[in-house]
């Protein structure tokens, strides 16, 4: 499916104190096979109850918590960091009506920075049919999205790593159906200064507001590693999604063994 990028909502990079232009961003080498572009919203964090107001804490869920209204998952967030990795399932969409997006990810800023270095996958609604694929973004450059075929049940592998200078290599692995893509590009000016494995309602309807989320049957983020350790090492801020009305978009449970964790889908809006 194809869909129109979106500028994120101004009001977001005003709560994060973002700068108005972004990090120059250079052409990425792709090695593995043909992409498309312009074909998935960007990706911001907010964070409304994030600066100096404990957040709301999801049933069961972390119990430091940050708020936002379309990321959900875990993030280091109290350093430098240089790589990012996890392992997933794509999940099931269940699709009655209406256009909806949710997307899994691994990736480097955008917790508490401009720019979002990231790789993974979606399930989409459109209408009844659930529309599956993967993608990679260096934002604030246009995400990219890949050719190959993803199905439900697939078991994905996703790293980000910062190389140095304004080095990245992004790899999104299906080990289901034995394909992979390694994307080396280039960002400066990148703050490094979070790691995070995600789900996501992405960004923007037309009026620049998160897009509804998509009913995904419960994704597990498993083996999630930041610099080669447990994400859990570096005490992650647990991030839950909420719509406007401050109801939680769905679940997160807490770390098991420092590497994993489950999603589950409860509300669109």
């Amino acid at each position: 499916m194809l869909r129109k990028w979106c500028i994120p909502l101004a009001g977001l990079a005003v709560m994060l104190g973002w700068a108005a232009a972004g990090p120059a961003v250079a052409a990425p080498a792709l090695h593995g096979g043909a992409v498309t572009r312009l074909t998935r919203p960007a990706a911001r964090l907010a964070r409304p109850a994030g600066h100096g107001t404990r957040p709301l804490v999801a049933p069961g869920g972390p119990a430091d918590a940050a708020e936002s209204t379309n990321w959900s998952g875990y993030a280091a967030a109290s350093g430098t960091y240089h790589s990012v990795s996890a392992t997933w399932t794509e999940p099931a969409g269940t699709c009655r009506g209406g256009d909806q997006y949710s997307s899994f990810w691994v990736g480097l800023d955008g917790y508490n920075s401009a720019s979002v270095e990231q790789t993974g996958s979606e399930v989409d609604c459109v209408g009844r049919t659930a529309e599956y694929y993967s993608w990679y973004e260096m934002y604030p450059a246009y995400p990219v999205n890949f050719s190959n075929p993803v199905s439900p049940g697939d078991q994905f592998y996703g790293s980000v790593t910062f190389n140095g200078g304004s080095s990245y290599t992004l790899v999104l692995t299906d080990t289901t159906k034995g394909w992979s893509h390694t994307v080396s590009a280039a960002l400066s000016g990148a703050a490094d200064s979070s790691a995070e494995v995600i789900a996501e309602a992405p960004c923007c309807t037309a009026s620049g507001g998160i897009l509804p989320l998509a009913h995904f049957s419960p994704v597990t983020f498993s083996s999630a590693t930041v610099d080669g350790s447990p994400i859990g090492t570096f005490s992650p801020a647990g991030i839950i999604m909420i719509d406007n009305a401050g109801r939680d978009k769905d679940s997160v449970s807490p770390l098991s063994g420092g590497t994993s964790f489950t999603a589950t889908w409860l509300r669109s809006n």
